[in-house]
This record gives structure tokens, sequence and C-alpha cells, in this order.
């Protein structure tokens, strides 16, 4: 697919041409529609302490939950969501009354990151191999009709404390840190550093793909929570 991507791409800059199509794409992620899941809206606003205990589910262990998941994602997280590809951690989170309240989703670590790089202090070298022990938590929905004070902080504490374990359980590889990126158009990120996340600075505006240096997005805070006590180590090794 990355090959494909490429090359669909050197064609749109009209630098190579490449035969017509002689059928559609099979990619089923291209066409992929997310199905509408019944859910209740009922505003839910009262202390932290009256929802807790919350149960927290890894969707690997409770699958048929999936649909919901991605529905809630994609209908109310700002930046959608459709599926996910390569490694990664789904998580529902619902009060003691069993209603959603939360859903996370851990995917893959941005492939370069300055202010990530340094902090960790590895070269590239290391970063390729040790990459996949790092997670991007790429989505962190609290539902819009649920206003709970310290709710993002408290479920973000929880999860990144079974995260570990999750990790090396569905997939059998160890886990040291993890990240995210918060757009501080619209967040402030107050979760995150309330759950002791560290803010490590900002990003350049650029992209994955952005090679010639001409892409400019929004920048991004960086943050980071490390899952191991010696996560410098175990990443440069």
């Amino acid at each position: 697919m990355a090959a494909r991507s490429l090359l669909l791409k050197l064609h749109d800059r009209g630098w190579i041409a490449l035969p017509a199509k002689r059928r559609a794409s099979p990619n089923r992620m291209h066409h992929k529609r997310v199905a509408r899941v019944d859910h209740a809206t009922e505003p839910i606003h009262a202390p932290l302490g009256e929802l807790l205990p919350l149960e927290i589910h890894e969707l690997s262990r409770y699958p048929h939950e999936q649909p919901l998941f991605e529905c809630l994602l994609h209908r109310y997280h700002y930046l959608s969501h459709t599926s996910s590809v390569g490694l990664n951690l789904k998580y529902m989170i619902y009060d003691r009354g069993e209603r959603p309240v939360a859903c996370l989703l851990f995917g893959s670590a941005a492939w370069k990151c300055a202010v990530r790089d340094q902090f960790i202090g590895w070269s590239a070298p290391e970063r390729e191999r040790a990459l996949q022990q790092i997670t991007n938590n790429t989505r962190c929905l609290v539902l819009p009709w649920v206003d709970v004070r310290e709710l993002a902080s408290h479920v973000l504490s929880r999860v990144v404390r079974q995260l570990r374990a999750d990790w090396h359980r569905k997939y059998a590889r160890p886990l040291h840190l993890v990240e995210t990126f918060v757009d501080r158009s619209r967040f402030v990120g107050s979760g995150y550093r309330a759950a002791n996340w560290i803010d490590l600075g900002q990003t350049r505006g650029r992209t994955r793909q952005d090679r010639l240096n001409q892409i400019q997005v929004s920048p991004k805070r960086v943050l980071v929570y490390p899952l191991s006590a010696d996560f410098r180590a175990a990443l440069r090794s």
C-alpha cells in the first residue's frame, strides 16, 4: 500500500503517468461506512465520585462493543474515525451505571518528532528499531453530553496503568512510552497534565508526508507518559 500510495501521488503531481485503472480499488478501508449504533445521550452532570467505579473495557476482550466504539468516535470526535490499522488498543469507558462516558484509541507512534526524540535521546537507527515500543493516544473522547469535572484525567490515569499489560497480552511486545499530540487551537491539554503527562513542547507544523518542507499544519503540543522507569535505556537498547 505504501508503494501504491507513492505512485498515485507521483501521478497526481504529473511526474509519472500511470495506466488507466482497470477496476475499482479493493481497499476495504476506502469504502467502509461506519454503522450507526443506538445509544443514550441523556446529560450526565455529576461529581466524579457518583460515577465511580468506572469499568474499562479493552475491546479485544469485548469485540461486541466495537461497533458502538466506532460509531461514537466517528460521530463525536472532531477528527472522526473510520477504522484502525496497525497495532492498536481500543477502550470503552463506562460509569457504574453501565453508561458509556468515554472512548480512547491508541495506535502507531509518530515516525519522527523532534522534541520526543530529543527527550528519549535516541539515534535514527535506534528509533527505527524501537518505534513500535511507543504508542500514540490518537483519540481521547469524553462524550459531549458528559459534564463531569476531572473525568478525563481520571480515565487517562486508569488506562495508562493497564496499557502496558494489555499491549503485551495482545501483541506479546513490550511498551515503554505513550505519546499524544494536542491541537492547541482547540484544547489546552489540561486532562493530560492533571494525569501527570509530561509536556515536551511543540511540533514544527509538518506532517510525515512533508518531504519537501511545503506542508504546513497547525503546530501541536507533544505530551508523553513513561510506562517504565528505564524507558530510555529500553528504547535505546
